[in-house]
Order: C-alpha cells, then sequence, then structure tokens
C-alpha cells in the first residue's frame, strides 16, 4: 500500500484525487489546501487540512499546486527526508527543498475542472534523485497509466515547450478557425472532423510528412484570397507569418 498526500486544490490535484482513490493500492491518507476546500464530493472531510503542521507520514506527498508556489511551499514542509514531488511541466526537480528526497510526478495532460479524463492515456513523467524512489513513482504512476517515462528536468522542460506548441498554440489557431466562421456565420463545428483527422494522422506518420495546404503546394492565388478574406490585422499577419515560415521549411518562397 502506498500512502500519499496531496497537496493542492486545483484541477491536477482534484483529477489525480479521483483518479488515485480509486486504486486499492494507494490510500490517500490526508489533503492539504490553505482554503480546506474538497476535491472530491465523497472525499472524508476529516483528512483535509489547512495546517502544513498537521501533515502526517506518507510515502510521498505531490506537491499539485502551480509552479510559483512550490519552492514556498517544500521550504515550509515541517519534515526532512521524505519524498516530496511536484507535478508540473517546466519547473526543475531541485526547486524542491534540499531536506526532503525530491521527485516529480507530472502527468503530462491539460486538465479541466469539469471534464473527465481516462489517466490510461495519459503519459507520466517520473523523475527522483534515488533509485528507490524513482521505482516508487513508476509503481504509483503505472497504477494509472501504462505510459511511464523516466525523464530528467532538462527533458521535461523541453517536452513542455513542445507540448505549448501543439496544445497551446494549436488552440489559439482553432479559437482564429472559430472567430473566422463565427464572422461569416459559417458553423465552426463542420472543421471537427479535419481536426480530428489530423490529430490521428500525426500519430501514425511525422508532421512533417503531412504537411498539406495552399503555403506547401505554393498556391499564390489561394493564398491571396485567403489574405482577402482576413480583415483582422493579427490574423492576417498570422497567415502570412506561418505562410512563409512554412514555405522556407520546405523549400519555397512567398
Amino acid at each position: 500500500m502506498i500512502k500519499v498526500v496531496i497537496l493542492g486544490s486545483g484541477n491536477v490535484a482534484q483529477h489525480l484525487y479521483t483518479a488515485l482513490s480509486t486504486q486499492k493500492l494507494v490510500d490517500i491518507v490526508q489533503c492539504y489546501n490553505r482554503k480546506g476546500v474538497s476535491l472530491h464530493p465523497d472525499q472524508n472531510n476529516d483528512n483535509i487540512i489547512k495546517d502544513l503542521s498537521a501533515l502526517v507520514i506518507a510515502d510521498v506527498y505531490i506537491l499539485a499546486i502551480s509552479d510559483d508556489a512550490i519552492e514556498d511551499v517544500s521550504v515550509n514542509l515541517p519534515f526532512s527526508d521524505r519524498l516530496v514531488v511536484h507535478t508540473s511541466g517546466s519547473v526543475p526537480m531541485n526547486t524542491i527543498k534540499n531536506t526532503n528526497r525530491k521527485g516529480v510526478f507530472y502527468p503530462l495532460q491539460t486538465f479541466s475542472k469539469n471534464t473527465l479524463v481516462d489517466f490510461t492515456k495519459i503519459p507520466f513523467c517520473i523523475e527522483a534523485q534515488e533509485k528507490d524512489d524513482t521505482l516508487l513513482l513508476k509503481k504509483l504512476a503505472s497504477f494509472l497509466s501504462p505510459k511511464v517515462y523516466e525523464i530528467s528536468s532538462e527533458q521535461r522542460n523541453v517536452l513542455h515547450v513542445s507540448a505549448v506548441f501543439v496544445n497551446n498554440f494549436t488552440n489559439y489557431m482553432f479559437t482564429i478557425g472559430n472567430d473566422i466562421c463565427d464572422k461569416h456565420g459559417v458553423p465552426f463545428e463542420i472543421l471537427h472532423p479535419l481536426i480530428q483527422e489530423t490529430a490521428q494522422k500525426i500519430q501514425k506518420i511525422t508532421p512533417e510528412k503531412v504537411q498539406t495546404g495552399p503555403a506547401i503546394r505554393n498556391d499564390t492565388e489561394t493564398i491571396k484570397r485567403h489574405k482577402n478574406i482576413l480583415t483582422d490585422t493579427t490574423h492576417k499577419k498570422i497567415y502570412e507569418t506561418l505562410t512563409r515560415f512554412i514555405q522556407s521549411k520546405y523549400g519555397k518562397k512567398l
């Protein structure tokens, strides 16, 4: 049985609590957050604390908190030589206070409050200073997902930058597409199958090999028509910039 304490009350903390609380070999012995709020409707409120000094003994303490709070909270933990891990994609493991054993328990996924998550499809990136702690984190993560990777802080930061491109920036592109559709009275849902097909395709073939569109074809007439449609200055600049970069990568000029 792995005894776990979850510190935090945000989306990651809530989803981790929901997932770990169903595991027979995991015992969430305590949850900490400053407001003493519940992470799940079925949670035993007796195990929720607002005072760090009341933390009990556990095998691993998961800091599912904001990146900016990791150092401050770890400094104020009232114990030493216990395994303390954070769930951040970009914060180095060494941000955790030196008096405790350090680790990372990073589920690489975007979490929303009211959206159910299938953890079996989520990769876990784990890191620890000591071999036994690495094995413990691998075991804990394997209860939730078959996709567990031992990743260093440097590699995790690279993954996080890549994730910003494939998730955050891509979602902004979706937002622009939705805005353009709304402006011209076209249902954005018509594009849903295209989005899904592209996402599925790059799981089988490298993105570079599936690039399509007027930019890579050097279809100047289509590009010109598109630019005429785009009345928003920002949208037009993004279109021109991405077209130029795509053509530069594939050896064509705008």
